[in-house]
Order: C-alpha cells, then sequence, then structure tokens
C-alpha cells in the first residue's frame, strides 16, 4: 500500500522507524540532563539565586510585566486582524489601483524585520516628537508585520474555496462582495483559524523584542531582576522562570490552534470544506506577482 506522496513502510521500515525515534530521545534526553548538570555545577541552582521569587513584591514585579506583555499582544492582535482583512480584501479587489498599492504594502511590511520596524516607531518619536510611549512603538511594529502576515492567510484561505463555489454564487446574480461575504467567507474561516492562532502565537512571542526599546514587558522585567547584586546576579534562574512562562502561555494558544484545526478537519469529512492554510513565508514573491500560498 502506498500514499500519494510516499511508499507506507513495512515492518523492517517500521522498526527502523522505532528505533531512530527511541535513539533521538535518548539524545534529547541526554543533552537535556548534560544541561542541567552544567547549571548546577555552576551553582546555579543555588537558593541565593533563587530566594528573591519568594517575595510578593517580586512576584507583582513579574506579574506587571507579563499584563504588560498581555496588554500589548492582545491589542496590537486586534490590529493586526484588522489590518490583515482589510488589505486582504484590497488585494483581491477587481480594481487594479486598490489591488497594486495593497499588494505593496504588504509584501513591504512583510520584508522588514519587525526590530526595525519597532526602532522606527521609537526613534522617530524622539527624533520628531510624535508623542508615542515604547508600548505603541511595540504595538505599532507588531500590527504592521503581522498584520501583513494575517493579510496574506486571509487571501489564501479565500482563494482556497473550490472554484465552483464562486461560479455558481455569481449564477445566482450575486455581486463580488456579496460572494466572498456571504459564500467564500464563511468556508474559508474554518481553514483559517489554525494558521491564524499561530500567527498569534508568534505574536506573542515577538512582544519580547520590546525590551529594546525600553518597554516594560516580561523580559524588561526579566533583565532588570537578573541583575541585582542582592541575590548574586541570578540571570539565568530568572530567565529559566520567563521562559516557563512563555512557554505556558504559547502552550494554551498552541492547544486553542489544535483544537481548531480538529474541528476543521471534523468539519471537512461532513462539509468538504478546503484544507487548512499554513503561515505565509516571512519574505513574499515581490509585489509584483504577490507571494502565493
Amino acid at each position: 500500500m502506498s500514499s500519494v506522496l510516499y511508499e507506507v513502510p513495512g515492518p523492517k521500515g517500521r522498526v527502523r522507524n522505532r528505533v531512530s525515534n527511541i535513539v533521538v530521545v535518548i539524545l534529547l534526553a541526554g543533552a537535556v540532563a548534560w544541561l542541567i548538570h552544567r547549571l548546577y555545577v555552576n551553582g546555579q541552582f543555588e537558593g541565593r539565586l533563587w530566594r528573591q521569587f519568594e517575595y510578593a513584591a517580586i512576584q507583582r514585579e513579574i506579574l506587571k510585566g507579563l499584563l504588560n506583555t498581555l496588554r500589548a499582544a492582545g491589542l496590537a492582535a486586534v490590529l493586526a486582524l484588522l489590518f490583515g482583512a482589510v488589505f486582504a480584501a484590497a488585494r483581491i479587489s477587481d480594481h487594479k489601483w486598490v489591488r497594486v498599492p495593497a499588494t505593496y504594502v504588504v509584501e513591504l511590511f512583510r520584508a522588514i524585520p519587525l526590530l526595525i520596524l519597532m526602532f522606527f516607531f521609537y526613534y522617530a518619536n524622539i527624533q520628531f516628537q510624535w508623542g508615542l510611549t515604547p508600548f505603541w512603538a511595540v504595538v505599532f511594529g507588531l500590527t504592521l508585520y503581522n498584520g501583513s502576515v494575517l493579510a496574506e492567510i486571509f487571501r489564501a484561505g479565500i482563494a482556497a474555496v473550490p472554484k465552483g463555489q464562486r461560479e455558481a454564487a455569481y449564477a445566482t446574480g450575486l455581486r463580488k462582495n456579496q460572494v466572498v461575504r456571504l459564500v467564500l467567507l464563511p468556508q474559508a474561516i474554518s481553514a483559517m483559524l489554525p494558521a491564524i492562532v499561530s500567527q498569534m502565537v508568534v505574536l506573542l512571542k515577538d512582544t519580547a523584542l520590546g525590551f529594546i526599546i525600553t518597554y516594560a514587558e516580561l523580559l524588561y522585567v526579566a533583565k532588570q531582576m537578573g541583575g541585582r547584586l542582592t541575590y548574586g546576579f541570578p540571570y539565568i534562574p530568572t530567565y529559566i522562570v520567563t521562559a516557563v512562562i512563555y512557554i505556558g502561555l504559547c502552550s494554551l494558544l498552541s492547544v486553542l490552534a489544535r483544537y481548531l484545526e480538529g474541528r476543521s478537519r471534523r468539519r471537512r469529512k461532513v462539509t468538504g470544506a478546503p484544507a487548512p492554510i499554513t503561515k505565509a513565508p516571512d519574505l513574499g514573491a515581490g509585489p509584483g506577482g504577490g507571494a502565493s500560498l
């Protein structure tokens, strides 16, 4: 028996796969054990380095940084979704004077590194006195970059709906905006949700770049806590705690993405909806032809 893309492994192949998986797990476990051992040898598990986390003031400081992270990520997520929806609609427009500028905008912000966008708003505000705080520099940078990626996800999700659906809708006399709103978009949403949630995970993690422009998010707070001489400069313990918090947040979003993907698969078995859309690459093919997914 074979699938479309590869031959299904036989008994010997399955044994080799199991052995390979076991070897990989052993190597990973060995690497983690070696890392823990090196941290222990270098005294990173001493009580003095971890004692600060027992104090309520330190816990409130971490909570404040976490809330700042969630605040920036939440607002940027809303704005990025709006940005993506508007420019995805512009990119599928029949009017060239709308479609071409939208394509240039999307491809431009997808090609610019996120940190450069944050630097632009932060230092431009210092030079030209725009009245922006580091919070808004982070939010605007996240919005432009992730919004442009979401625009491609939305466009690709609509394009993934079978061509016969739009042809049948046009045959009934619907206009294009009605076809998109009433026929294509409802079918595309279930396919786009996993990719959208995955991009939200990326957005949440990218808020950590805000510490470079002095935004008091979680990583910025961790950097300040790690530099305290009183506790022996506990950088590694502090970053371990911070990493655990980020892992917990991203894991919650990943669980949501898997749940939505599972629902989407079950629904496709019944309705025949299109397959999920994967996230667009960071750099597109260029404004002339646009990125295709």
